[in-house]
């Protein structure tokens, strides 16, 4: 992913003000290491780190139209350029950049361009025959951006809270599906499919229809001029995405130039679940498959750096980041400048174990709803900043606008978890997938149990944490922190420590409004904590906090214990379903 940075209407052009852009762009080289660039027109500044994916020769920006009248800085990429190439064929391109169609259709479009797009960007175009500019982020948020204001009536666009955070009097996170024009002064949405409503759907499940769509979204995302990889933890989604790449991979631009030899990299502790089922799934498929360990000391020992990169202090989204962060520095290491990955699945098909416990198909569907809007803030986030700490960029097929459309217009009564059935969560994706003749993967894996990466990375890595938090934040200092920490205010240990290097990082009260807060449950919203009263008492976003319902869960009686919870040969035991074919 690329960094942009934009200053606009700051009423100051002098040399010293664009020192300053510069300075603060340098904070997001990680992002593009590549090339960076630097436009100013007047008053207004628009930066740019480059990582190239596509058309690494000429694609440089900021990007311009054909008089250099309209400038953009973006960071994503636009999957169906090419057929908008063709819908502006009166107009001349200066690269093969996918985002150099973005000038060309505010030309032809207005304002009223941008869900015209097929793809995750967040960009900033500027229109210098009047000095209106527009911003817009994508639908789902798979890009990060932020917003702020200066005292001078400025409006700073940054990709990272640290490129506006310290020259803003108020910032705050741009929201997903969203467009800021400086026209109306004010954001609208631009993003308005059917399921945002939360109104509930009632088309009938085809299995056929939803593998299709979600072989069209991984395809798409096969878009690339550098060599790429796979992001493979051995649970359903990114087996999924692996199986279906490896498939289609041959044939396509990506194998012509880089082979059809697919690369799959997987993170864990020694003997984790996902390292096991990850290296089954790669012998299966006959790829490349490269293993990355690391120790409960390892990740300790880089949090204070995730956290900056992240820039977030909410625990689940630490606990997940690390690993994911570590992993992204061994494959940036190889060469590999793109990957593939598998969230938003459990967001969408109510994956996460708590869904068990939904009570009817309506509150089902608003529950996953609700995920699908807030992604921006957890997994998308997650995504999108452990990968760009080290120049590498995550693609995620699940959050295809298109597939969602499919996925969400389901009858949520075929996405319910109904165990006498044989119904495992997200049966409804296991099922498209469940090919006799021509099988995507082992049946052991298409119905393995939900785990989240940061349990599945191997459960000593939470207990560690909760140990390690435990020796440096007091009793003392937990009775004060309402006073200390009264926006969110952590409620343990391990929250509390990663709040205070947050606060070290970005002291400002619009930095700590950017994280979410509230009570959860395995990843649950606020809301579906309501589902069973049990839960107020065991508020630990693990899966392994839902009693009764994973098997290697927390001990009930103290369920926010730091004694390593109990495990078989290093792998959980699946739930027994009739039926299913589980791993045993």
């Amino acid at each position: 992913m690329c960094g942009i940075l934009a200053v606009l209407g700051c009423s100051d052009d002098s040399q010293a003000k664009r020192v300053r852009v510069l300075e603060l762009s340098r904070r997001l080289k990680h992002r593009g290491p590549d090339w960076s660039g630097l436009y100013q027109h007047g008053d207004c500044y628009l930066a740019h780190q480059r990582l190239a994916i596509i058309d690494p020769a000429s694609g440089d920006q900021p990007l311009f139209n054909e008089d250099k009248s309209v400038v953009v800085t973006v960071n994503g990429e636009i999957y169906n350029h090419e057929e908008l190439r063709k819908k502006l064929a009166n107009h001349k391109f200066r690269t093969g950049s996918d985002c150099d169609v973005i000038a060309h259709l505010y030309e032809e479009y207005g304002e009223d361009f941008v869900d015209m797009l097929d793809g995750i960007f967040s960009f900033v175009l500027l229109d210098t025959r009047d000095n209106r500019f527009i911003v817009a982020r994508d639908a789902i948020g798979v890009t990060s951006l932020y917003i702020g204001w200066g005292l001078d009536g400025s409006v700073w666009i940054s990709s990272e809270l640290k490129g506006l955070n310290d020259d803003c009097e108020h910032f705050e996170s741009f929201p997903p599906g969203h467009l800021y024009s400086s026209k109306s002064g004010g954001f609208r949405r631009w993003y308005n499919p059917p399921w945002f409503s939360e109104a509930i759907p009632s088309v009938p499940y085809d299995p056929l229809v939803l593998r299709r769509a979600f072989e069209n979204a991984v395809t798409k995302r096969l878009m690339t001029d550098v060599p790429f990889g796979v992001l493979l933890s051995g649970g359903l989604d990114s087996s999924l995405v692996a199986s279906i790449t490896a498939r289609y991979l041959a044939g396509t631009k990506a194998a012509k130039h880089w082979g059809a030899q697919l690369h799959y990299f997987c993170v864990g502790l020694e003997g984790s679940p996902d390292l096991k089922a990850a290296r089954e799934v790669a012998d299966y498929l006959g790829t490349v498959h490269h293993e990355f360990h690391f120790t409960v000391q390892d990740g300790i020992d880089a949090i204070e750096d995730v956290i900056y990169h992240i820039e977030t202090y909410d625990v689940t989204t630490i606990r997940a980041s690390t690993p994911m962060f570590l992993m992204s520095r061994k494959i940036k290491s190889l060469g590999v400048k793109m990957v593939i990955s598998g969230e938003g699945s459990d967001e969408i098909f109510g994956g996460y174990l708590y869904f068990h416990k939904a009570p009817n198909k309506d509150e089902f569907h608003r529950e996953t709803c609700r995920k699908i809007k807030a992604l921006h803030q957890y997994d998308c986030l997650r995504a999108n900043k452990a990968t760009s700490a080290w120049g590498l960029e995550a693609r995620v097929p699940f959050l295809d606008k298109e597939f969602i459309n499919v996925a969400m217009s389901i009858d949520p009564e075929a996405k319910m978890i109904k165990n006498d059935e044989g119904r495992i969560e997200k049966w409804v994706l296991r099922r498209a997938f469940d090919d006799e003749e021509h099988p995507y993967l082992p049946k052991h894996i298409l119905y393995r149990q939900k785990e989240q990466f940061s349990d599945g990375v191997g459960y000593s890595w939470i207990d560690g944490l909760k140990a390690h938090t435990a020796r440096h934040v007091t009793d003392k200092m937990m009775s004060n922190a309402s006073f200390i920490f009264p926006h969110n205010t952590p409620t343990t240990k391990e929250a509390y420590y990663y709040r205070m290097i947050f606060e070290r990082f970005f002291p400002q009260n619009s930095a700590r409004l950017t994280v979410p807060g509230g009570a959860s449950v395995a990843c649950s919203t606020a809301k579906a904590v309501e589902w069973d009263t049990a839960w107020k008492y065991n508020l630990d976003p693990s899966g392994r906090a839902d009693l009764g319902v994973h098997l290697s869960a927390y001990d009930a009686e103290t369920p926010l214990s730091n004694k390593p919870s109990k495990v078989i040969d290093g792998i959980p035991r699946m739930m027994a379903f009739p039926g299913v074919a589980i791993q045993s």
